[in-house]
């Protein structure tokens, strides 16, 4: 693998309008982000990747851009970005921003200026196209429900829209389109950021035929999904972007993907793939339903555990994956990952540890520090969320009661990240001296960062114990480039594999089948392990030496001692460890 100069780091998602409002007036800004840098800093976070602050009408909080080159007023002016970038630079950090080009907002220049000549130059930038028999040219669904084409007042074409009808999904097969998004990019790459988050960016191929498919749904339509998993080519559209913009600047780039074909995995995130590296969501696809959150679920440990396994296992061999627990688009981890009996701080470090340490580059989202969880709401018109409220009304129509479309909401909600970060236990959580855009989690008089920050044994403080290990130059190495091996794959309840590096990455010691050709003795042997079980679970070691790092039972000392005298270690409910061996 070429080495990178992101592969050590760790990144923090900020989701600007809910991070610090400074202001009054509800809403988080460029100042609140910038007043915590060194609350970043101190954590270990060394890229920062902002959620979209650019001019925006927020009809999708931010991922309909109306003017690329703009920040919203709603989050501060360009010269507060630029201070931004400044001290991030002070400090040796980085800033990504969201890329969000599948799509724009219907209130963009080039969008109304299509509707003004729904045959003109600007259309070409959009795809109109004509219905069928005084109806909709095909018959998708949009993401977040209802057909995804629209009508061109006063024409009988129609536009495409894969998200909110807000959202015009734009031409790629254009060319002058694409010299206008590849000089903005590199406008922005021009002013110091250190690269992009890519949003939705599989879906920018279309097949122009736009042919209709079998429904999989009693409206009719069938999900705009299965035209970009039938359709071909997009990676061309992928290296074109890299050869014009990102290239140039040795650029970092962590693309949100679905629907990826199994064999593109290398073409994607290979030495010299379409992108630095990209998310893995698939534990998080696990937990969704065929048609909809009135029939998700909650995967057993097993299941989630060995999805991770073989996810890991696959990437390692062609690429660095991005690892997170919770995003933006996702409930929080404590809530979604954690059974009942660990969601407490116990259950949320062990889930940071065996998070932290997996093969990739972890990205920690707002709160996720401190242990957030799930917001539950008492109505419907609480919620801020445009797919949320989709939902809602899909789950009533499929026959649920409102009470239990509610907890589907709370379950599954994007809203649930969302909620503002919660800095104290003061009115406003620290987070606004106003009324919050988003209502708070009421659990913020217990759950925030001044009551975390200097208690030895908080979530918090745990955090920054797990990111210094990662970085410690005795252990950089092997955390940042180490094979991954599973271990203990047969003992329920038990997470556990090892982090290796030198030539053998096939520890003799490792109890689980996995078996990788190498010369004997690695240079250096971590196993990570966590009891998500109920019971105690005794782990005999390879060897009658060890050393525990970090324990978020604070076993640093009697669990070296323990391995020393048995050559094993017993793991207590929601206990997990770091160890040497």
């Amino acid at each position: 693998m070429k080495r990178k100069w992101w592969h050590d780091k760790t990144a923090y998602q900020i989701y600007p309008k809910s991070f610090l409002d400074t202001n009054g007036d509800g809403i988080g800004d460029l100042k609140g982000i910038i007043s915590k840098l060194d609350y970043l800093k101190d954590l270990g976070i060394d890229i920062i990747w902002l959620s979209p602050v650019y001019q925006s009408p927020f009809v999708d909080q931010g991922y309909d851009i109306s003017d690329y080159y703009k920040i919203a007023e709603e989050f501060g002016t360009m010269e507060e970005f630029d201070e931004l970038l400044a001290e991030t630079k002070k400090r040796g950090m980085y800033v990504l921003m969201d890329l969000v080009i599948n799509h724009c907002s219907d209130k963009h220049e080039w969008f109304q200026r299509a509707l003004k000549d729904p045959y003109g130059k600007y259309a070409g930038y959009f795809h109109f196209v004509k219905g069928k028999d005084g109806k909709e040219p095909s018959n998708y669904r949009s993401y977040f429900g209802g057909s995804a084409w629209e009508p061109v007042p006063g024409t009988d074409l129609y536009y495409l829209h894969m998200f909110a009808k807000e959202q015009p999904d734009l031409n790629w097969e254009n060319p002058e389109l694409r010299q206008e998004i590849y000089k903005m990019i590199n406008w922005w790459l021009d002013k110091g950021l250190a690269g992009f988050r890519i949003d939705a960016i599989i879906n920018i191929k279309k097949d122009l035929s736009f042919p209709s498919f079998e429904p999989d749904g009693p409206d009719g339509l069938a999900s705009c999904v299965k035209m970009v998993e039938e359709v071909q080519g997009v990676g061309d559209y992928f290296e074109d972007i890299k050869k014009n913009t990102f290239e140039k600047y040795d650029a970092f780039t962590v693309a949100e993907v679905f629907n990826m074909k199994d064999d593109e995995l290398a073409e994607f995130i290979g030495d010299d793939g379409h992108f630095s590296t990209m998310f893995d969501f698939s534990a998080h696809t696990l937990a969704q339903g065929e048609s909809g959150w009135n029939n998700s679920r909650k995967p057993s440990l097993k299941e989630w555990r060995d999805t991770i396994f073989a996810s890991q296992k696959r990437m390692q061999e062609v690429g660095f994956p991005a690892n997170i627990i919770e995003n933006h688009d996702e409930p929080r981890g404590a809530s979604r990952f954690l059974p009942e009996y660990a969601q407490n701080e116990a259950g949320k470090k062990m889930l940071a540890t065996t998070s932290v340490f997996l093969y990739g580059i972890p990205f920690i989202y707002q709160g996720q520090e401190i242990g957030m969880t799930n917001c539950r709401r008492n109505d419907i018109s609480e919620y801020d969320d445009i797919s949320t409220k989709d939902q809602y009304r899909e789950a009533l129509a499929a026959g649920c009661s409102r009470e239990q479309a509610l907890e589907y909401c709370y379950e599954n909600s994007r809203d649930n990240a969302r909620t503002p970060m919660q800095w104290s236990d003061k009115k406003g959580a620290g987070f606004t001296a106003g009324t919050p855009w988003l209502a708070l989690n009421p659990n913020y008089t217990q759950i925030n960062v001044e009551e975390q920050a200097d208690r030895p044994d908080s979530v918090l403080t745990y955090y920054k114990k797990l990111l210094a290990l990662k970085k410690s130059p005795e252990y950089k190495e092997t955390f940042t480039y180490g094979r991954f091996v599973p271990d203990y794959e047969n003992k329920d309840g038990i997470f556990a594999y090892h982090r290796i590096s030198g030539k053998d990455t096939a520890k003799a010691g490792v109890h689980g089948t996995e078996a990788v050709d190498g010369e004997k003795d690695a240079s250096q042997d971590i196993l990570i392990a966590a009891n998500y079980g109920t019971e105690p679970c005794t782990l005999k070691l390879a060897g009658r030496s060890g050393r525990v790092l970090l324990s978020n039972a604070g076993k640093e000392e009697k669990g070296t001692r323990e391995i020393t005298e048995a050559g094993s270690i017993t793991l207590e409910s929601c206990e997990a460890a770091v160890i040497l061996q």
